[in-house]
């Protein structure tokens, strides 16, 4: 709730910058014509993620894991590892934070094993394994349309080399920092089978077909909004109860739609060329490597999506807004609001009766970040 009366309040200031002409009308009109398709994705996406969650998609393929797992922890993390960030690429970070994390909480109390270990999994790699596809992110799908590579192909292409760097060393310091967690045994149990056959086979279905029409070049949103009407017809048909408001993320709506008009109106007034004058606009490995660091305080200062909106028109260049997406994605691991993820996260947590210290979060943040952010920003220079 806090965040969508964040996002009115940033909604009323930046028609109050139109109404004043801070904001020139045609540049909100050219926002919201770019924004429009993400916020329809963003929307379409949640709904099919939840109704899947509902029908025991991931709680299905959880199961399924510790059964692979072959009653070892390290090789069960190991395929939550690789089942977190497969979630994050095809499916973005907010249902690797929102729904997969109790989902992965509960397996590990299933089996006997500290729940915290699996928890950071899923919350670091929501973020630090989001860097693939424009898909995986908001932020990018707003740099996919500024870059005009031609696709997604085209994207993971750019973003390969850091996507990779950002998904191993979060989870090499996760094991080394959890591993006498995570060198032992468990027993595995019995799993829950779902209350409708039915409407899990359809959500199987429905997202084993999602995925790769979402990287077929297609505008995300028309296979995202056609998967969520299909699915939502197999609940009303089925389990109507489900079909309920609180399934669409408008809170993120509101506080997207906000902070794209404030950021707009504070480039009109000048904020490009301050942060111009500290971001610089070469393209070598000293100049990258500040725009990455900029994102990343940015994001912890702030929240990513506004570091990234307000950084946006300094990096211009391909490899700069790749820098800058190294920094607002893999660098969100130290304070709680640094990714709207990770508020979702921690709410989910505290509905489990999971407590971790934010005190220890910031500090594993601080280790991981630089030691994430900056090898990843340096492979992109020498690779590209």
């Amino acid at each position: 709730m806090r965040s969508a009366l964040l996002g009115v309040a940033l909604l009323v200031l930046g028609f109050v910058a139109i109404a004043v002409r801070i904001l020139p009308v045609d540049d909100a009109l050219a926002v919201a014509d770019r924004v429009w398709p993400i916020l329809l994705f963003v929307v379409a996406i949640t709904v099919v993620t939840e109704l899947a969650a509902e029908a025991g998609l991931f709680t299905v393929i959880a199961e399924r894991l510790a059964v692979w797992g072959l009653d070892r922890a390290w090789l069960l993390w190991i395929l939550v590892v690789l089942l977190a960030s497969a979630s994050t690429i095809f499916l973005s970070l907010d249902t690797t934070a929102v729904l997969l994390t109790p989902v992965v909480v509960l397996l590990a109390r299933h089996v006997g094993l500290p729940p915290i270990p699996f928890a950071l999994t899923t919350v670091w790699l929501a973020n630090s394994a989001s860097l693939l596809l424009p898909v995986s992110n908001l932020t990018n799908l707003l740099a996919e349309r500024e870059l005009d590579l031609g696709g997604p192909a085209q994207f993971a292409a750019l973003m390969a080399v850091p996507a990779i760097v950002a998904i191993v060393i979060p989870s090499v310091v996760l094991f080394l920092v959890y591993r006498k967690d995570l060198l032992r045994r468990y027993e595995p149990g019995d799993g829950d089978r779902p209350d409708d056959r039915v409407l899990l086979i359809v959500s199987g279905i429905v997202v084993a077909l999602l995925v790769p029409a979402l990287v077929s070049g297609v505008e995300v949103w028309i296979p995202a909004v056609i998967a969520a009407v299909v699915l939502g017809g197999f609940f009303l048909a089925r389990r109507p109860a489900v079909l309920k408001f609180g399934l669409l993320p408008w809170q993120l709506v509101l506080l997207a739609s906000g902070l794209f008009l404030v950021i707009e109106a504070a480039h009109s007034l000048g904020l490009t060329d301050f942060l111009l004058s500290i971001a610089g606009q070469g393209t070598g490995v000293a100049d990258l490597l500040r725009l990455t660091g900029l994102g990343v305080a940015g994001a912890n200062v702030v929240n990513n999506l506004p570091a990234y909106l307000a950084l946006e028109p300094v990096a211009g260049d391909p490899l700069r807004l790749a820098a800058l997406l190294i920094g607002v994605n893999a660098g969100p691991l130290i304070t709680p609001w640094a990714s709207l993820a990770t508020l979702l996260w921690h709410d989910r947590l505290k509905s489990l009766d999971v407590t971790i210290s934010w005190w220890r979060y910031a500090a594993l943040g601080l280790l991981v970040v630089p030691l994430t952010v900056i090898p990843a920003t340096l492979l992109l220079a020498l690779v590209h």
